[in-house]
């Protein structure tokens, strides 16, 4: 073949994400907000961000306004809510309205945790978490869909994403804090993800998920220093570390960017390999 013949394409701004809207619910605190950062910087114009706090989701909106690396013009605008009340959700969708008639990126990310002996997990504690973890993940995105067909067409759907975790899917932790119904959802979430894609890639929205390992935030530091500690999780990786904001934050932007555009129904394991370094002989 001459080479005259050789076409390559063009892949400028294949990581682009200028002048897109997302949506990110447990947005104030640790992955979420992580996560708001990377698209903020990416690109994005407008990040809704929402969790039940006020004050959360104002020093969040504080901090992501105040990036120096974001697009000129470019907000985040707090939306306090409750995620586990489908009436909060749809009164999300109508704040969210107010300043925008579509959204090109949801990140439902939103969730909540319990540890207890097998013996003593009660039950309140198990329809909390897989209510926040599962349904409540459903029933945003089905609330959130007329705002992400809004623009999406097939060479630039709207993306929606899920946080699962590796507790989803190997074996979280057991004994005096175990995390069944934590395990059950994330496992759960996943696979809703599964059959969200299926049900909404006809529709120009692509459904996606991210299992992330340990990653130092509010929620999972107890988690770590009952498992071990920082320094003994990191030696079990085997990558020998612990995720890091950028991590998240990248894979993300991969996701709701042109370079993710042919992923749909997939997970991304975000643990270093250390559900494969458990597993071996």
């Amino acid at each position: 073949m001459a080479e005259a013949d050789v076409k390559l394409e063009d892949f400028k701004n294949i990581f682009s994400l200028e002048g897109k809207v997302a949506v990110v619910t447990g947005g104030s605190r640790g992955l979420g907000l992580h996560s708001a950062s990377g698209l903020l910087q990416a690109g994005c114009s407008k990040i809704f961000i929402t969790s039940r706090k006020v004050s959360a989701c104002d020093e969040a909106v504080a901090a992501l306004n105040a990036l120096p690396n974001k697009r000129p013009g470019a907000i985040a605008i707090p939306v306090p809510a409750d995620s586990s009340k489908i009436s909060e959700i749809e009164r999300l969708v109508k704040e969210v309205e107010k300043y925008t008639d579509h959204v090109d990126i949801l990140f439902a990310n939103a969730g909540a945790t319990w540890g207890a002996y097998f013996d003593e997990h009660p039950e309140n504690a198990f329809s909390k978490v897989m209510d926040l973890n599962v349904k409540s993940v459903f029933y945003t995105i089905q609330k959130f869909a007329p705002l992400l067909e809004k623009r999406a067409t097939v060479q630039d759907p709207s993306r929606v994403l899920v946080t699962g975790s590796v507790s989803g899917i190997a074996i979280g932790l057991l004994g005096p804090n175990a995390t069944y119904s934590y395990s059950a959802s994330k496992a759960a979430v996943l696979h809703l993800a599964h059959n969200l894609a299926v049900e909404l890639g006809p529709r120009h929205i692509l459904v996606n998920g991210i299992a992330p390992g340990f990653f130092p935030s509010k929620m999972a530091n107890v988690l770590m220093e009952k498992s071990g500690g920082t320094a003994a999780l990191s030696k079990a990786s085997p990558n020998r570390r612990l995720g890091k904001a950028e991590d998240i934050a990248a894979t993300v932007v991969f996701l709701c960017s042109r370079a993710g555009g042919h992923l749909n129904g997939t997970t991304i394991v975000l643990d270093g390999g250390m559900v494969w370094g458990a597993s071996r002989l």
